[in-house]
C-alpha cells in the first residue's frame, strides 16, 4: 500500500475520499484553485497545494499541474473523485507515466467506455442488451437524418464523447432534427472537445438503472446491486436510491450478471458503474459506463455495509477483493437528494455567494464541504451537499430523509431544498413509481406557489424581533406599521403590542396573535394563533443576517426565505415603467456565445447572450423588441450575476 494519495478533485468528494484514506493509515494531499484557497478540502487535508486560477481548465483540468503536484508533494497516487479528469484516459496515462498509482481503471478501460459509440459495439459483442440505434462512423448531416428516421421518433441524440446530459436531445418528429442536432453537437464540441453523436431510439419514460461493480487485479469482479436514479431534471440526476423498487432479485441476478461480463470485456479494474434503462416491461438495455466512482455510492455503501473508497484504494494497491458475490449482502434501504445552490424559481439557475449559515440533521449521512460564511463559487458544479437516509423499508428512509432535509439550514443562497422536499413527498415518487420523465411530468406541481400567508405573519414578527427590536408592550395598542419584501415579493403589514407579552400581525384581511416564547442569537421561539380559527401552534424560527444588507434569513418549517426592510422607503409610485431595455446576467459566470450584433433588429426574447456556469448554459433573451443599441460583453468575458450584458432600445427614427 502506497503512504500518501492525492486527491485531484474538490469539495463534498475531496472530503469523502480523505476519510476512507485516512482509515487505511495514508497521508493526504489536495489541490486546489485560487478560488478554493481558503476551503473545506484545503483546510482539512494533511498537505494542500495550488494549481491555478479559478477556472476549471486553469486548474482542476490541467494534467500537467496535478501529475506536478502529486511528485511534489510525495503522494504516489492519485485519486481523481468523480467529475472533471475521472474519466480521462489521457489523464490516468500521465499518472502512469509519472509511476504514480491512479486509483481507477487502465487508460485502455477509460477509452472502451468513453466513446459511446465503441462502447456499444463492445456490449454488444459481450452480450450485454443495446438499445437499437446508430453508431455508424458517418457523421454526415443526411445519413444522422435517414438513421433516425429508420430507428423511428422519437430519437436521442447522444455525445459519444458526453456525460451528465450534455449535448444529449431528444427529438420527437424529423422537422426538427436538423436544429436539435446541431445543438446537441454545438455543446458536445464546447463541452468535450468532439461534437460526434450517436442515435438511439427513445424509449417512453424508462427507468435509469445503474449496477456498481467493482473488480481487482487478479480477475475477480462482482457487482454491488442496483441503484434507481430515475429522478432527474434535464438529464442530471436528482435523487437516487438503493435497491430499487421495480427490481425484483431475478431481474437484480440478470442485471447484475450482464454488469460483470460488460466489466469482463474490456479487463475492468476498480469502482465501476454500468448504466442501463429499464422499459415498462422489464426489458433493460445498456447506456453507457462511468468508469469511475459515482456521485450516489453513499446509497450502496449504505444497504451493504461496505467503504467503497476504501476498496477503490486496495484495489489499486494490488489487493484482493475481500468477498466473493455470494457474500455480498444487502440490508434495508437509501435515498440520497443532492443539494444544489440553484434556484428552481428562476428555473433552476445556478446561484453562487456566500453561505452565511449552514447546520446539517441529526440522523442524517451528509457529505459535505461547507461551513458557515464559506464562499460557493461560480466556477463548479451547482451542487454542494448530499444527504443520504438508511432505514429499514423505503418508507422510513424516505421519512427520515424528509425530516432531516427539512432540518438542514442552507441561508445565503438559492439551493433547491423545498423542491428535493416537494419531490419526497409527491404520490408517484412516495409509491415508488417514478421514471426519468417524473420531474417533467410533475413540475408544474413541484414548482406551484404556495399560500404563504402564516410565513408573512412569521416574517413580519421576526423582522421586527431580530432586526428593529420588539417594542415594548408598555406602548400597548399603537401599531407598528411594516413593508417588507419576501422572497420578492412585497408585503404590507401591521403589528400592534397587546397585553400578556402578545403582538397582533395583520396582513391584507388576516389577522395573527403571537407571543414571542424566547429569543436568542439566531432563533426565535414562537406562539401564534390564526384569529379565523385554529389550534395555537408553537415553532422555531432560525434566522441569520445577511451580511452587507439589513436583510434577514430565515430557516421554518423546512424552508428558506429572504425578508428585507422596506418600511423606510418611498413605495414606486403607481404607473412607473417597468423594462428599462437592459438585459441582466442571470447568474456569474463565462460568456461563450454572442449570437447578435449591435444594430440589430431584435425580437422580445430573442436569444442574444449564452452564459456558461456550472457546467451548465444559460441563454439569454432580448428583455423587449427592438433595437440592440450596445453590447457590454465579448465571448470569454466573466460576468457577475445581474451585470448588465446588452441594452435593448426602441428603435431609431428613420431620416427624411
Amino acid at each position: 500500500m502506497f503512504d500518501a494519495v492525492l486527491i485531484a478533485n474538490r469539495g463534498e468528494v475531496a472530503l469523502r475520499i480523505m476519510r476512507s484514506a485516512r482509515t487505511l493509515g495514508l497521508r493526504t494531499v489536495a489541490v486546489y484553485s485560487d478560488a478554493d484557497a481558503d476551503a473545506e478540502h484545503v483546510r482539512q487535508a494533511d498537505a494542500a497545494v495550488r494549481i491555478g486560477g479559478p477556472l476549471p481548465g486553469q486548474s482542476y483540468l490541467r494534467i500537467d499541474a496535478i501529475v506536478d503536484a502529486a511528485l511534489a508533494s510525495g503522494a504516489r497516487a492519485v485519486h481523481p473523485g468523480y467529475g472533471f479528469l475521472a474519466e480521462n484516459a489521457d489523464f490516468a496515462a500521465a499518472c502512469a507515466a509519472a509511476g504514480l498509482v491512479f486509483v481507477g481503471p487502465s487508460p485502455e478501460a477509460i477509452r472502451a467506455m468513453g466513446d459511446k459509440a465503441g462502447a456499444k459495439r463492445r456490449m454488444q459483442a459481450a452480450g450485454v442488451p443495446c438499445i437499437p440505434g446508430y453508431e455508424g462512423e458517418d457523421q454526415g448531416d443526411a445519413r444522422l437524418a435517414a438513421e433516425a428516421a429508420r430507428i423511428g421518433w422519437p430519437v436521442m441524440i447522444k455525445a459519444t464523447a458526453g456525460g451528465g446530459g450534455r449535448g444529449m436531445r431528444r427529438v420527437d418528429a424529423a422537422q426538427d432534427f436538423a436544429a436539435l442536432l446541431a445543438s446537441a453537437r454545438s455543446e458536445a464540441q464546447h463541452a468535450f472537445g468532439n461534437g460526434s453523436v450517436i442515435l438511439e431510439r427513445a424509449l417512453a419514460a424508462p427507468r435509469h438503472i445503474e449496477i456498481q461493480v467493482l473488480a481487482d487485479r487478479h480477475g475477480h469482479v462482482i457487482h454491488l446491486g442496483e441503484r434507481d436514479c430515475s429522478v432527474q431534471r434535464r438529464h442530471q440526476k436528482v435523487i437516487e436510491e438503493a435497491p430499487s423498487p421495480a427490481v425484483d432479485a431475478a431481474l437484480r441476478e440478470s442485471m447484475g450478471a450482464a454488469a460483470v461480463a460488460a466489466a469482463r470485456a474490456i479487463g475492468y479494474v476498480g469502482a465501476g458503474t454500468l448504466e442501463f434503462l429499464l422499459d415498462a416491461e422489464g426489458r433493460y438495455y445498456f447506456m453507457e459506463m462511468n468508469t469511475r466512482l459515482q456521485v450516489e455510492h453513499p446509497v450502496t455503501e449504505a444497504i451493504t455495509g461496505l467503504d467503497l473508497v476504501a476498496l477503490q484504494l486496495r484495489i489499486a494497491a494490488g489487493e484482493r477483493l475481500p468477498l466473493a458475490q455470494d457474500a455480498v449482502r444487502f440490508e434495508g434501504h437509501a435515498i440520497e437528494v443532492r443539494l444544489c445552490a440553484e434556484d428552481p424559481a428562476a428555473g433552476f439557475v445556478p446561484d453562487s455567494g456566500t453561505l452565511v449559515q449552514w447546520r446539517t440533521a441529526r440522523g442524517l449521512r451528509t457529505e459535505h464541504a461547507l461551513r458557515p460564511g464559506i464562499a460557493v463559487p461560480p466556477y463548479y458544479d451547482p451542487m454542494v451537499a448530499k444527504l443520504i437516509a438508511h432505514g429499514a423499508t423505503r418508507e422510513d428512509a424516505r421519512r427520515r430523509l424528509l425530516r432531516g432535509l427539512q432540518e438542514t439550514q442552507a441561508l445565503g443562497i438559492h439551493t433547491n431544498q423545498h423542491f428535493l422536499e416537494r419531490c419526497l413527498v409527491q404520490p408517484a415518487f412516495v409509491r415508488g413509481k417514478a421514471t426519468t420523465a417524473f420531474v417533467a411530468e410533475h413540475l408544474d406541481a413541484l414548482l406551484a406557489p404556495e399560500d404563504d400567508a402564516d410565513a408573512v405573519a412569521l416574517a413580519a414578527l421576526a423582522l421586527q424581533a431580530a432586526g428593529r427590536g420588539m417594542p415594548s408592550p408598555l406602548v400597548h395598542g399603537l401599531a407598528c406599521p411594516l413593508r417588507f419584501q419576501l422572497d420578492g415579493q412585497v408585503h404590507e403589514a401591521r403589528l400592534s403590542p397587546q397585553r400578556d407579552a402578545r403582538w397582533r400581525v395583520q396582513a391584507g384581511d388576516r389577522h395573527w396573535r403571537i407571543a414571542l416564547l424566547a429569543s436568542h442569537d439566531d432563533a426565535l421561539r414562537l406562539a401564534w394563533e390564526d384569529e379565523a380559527g385554529g389550534a395555537t401552534q408553537q415553532e422555531t424560527v432560525h434566522f441569520a443576517r445577511e451580511p452587507g444588507t439589513e436583510a434577514l434569513l430565515l430557516h421554518a418549517r423546512g424552508r428558506a426565505w429572504r425578508v428585507e426592510d422596506h418600511s423606510r422607503r418611498s413605495a414606486a409610485p403607481s404607473g412607473t415603467a417597468v423594462g428599462d431595455g437592459l438585459l441582466r446576467a442571470s447568474t456569474t459566470g463565462r460568456v461563450v456565445a454572442v449570437l447578435a450584433a449591435e444594430g440589430d433588429t431584435v425580437a422580445a426574447g430573442q436569444a442574444l447572450i449564452t452564459v456558461e456556469a456550472m457546467k451548465m448554459e444559460h441563454l439569454h433573451g432580448a428583455p423587449r423588441a427592438g433595437w440592440l443599441r450596445a453590447l457590454q460583453v465579448r465571448v470569454g468575458d466573466q460576468v457577475a450575476a445581474r451585470q448588465v450584458l446588452a441594452e435593448v432600445a426602441d428603435a431609431p427614427a428613420e431620416e427624411g
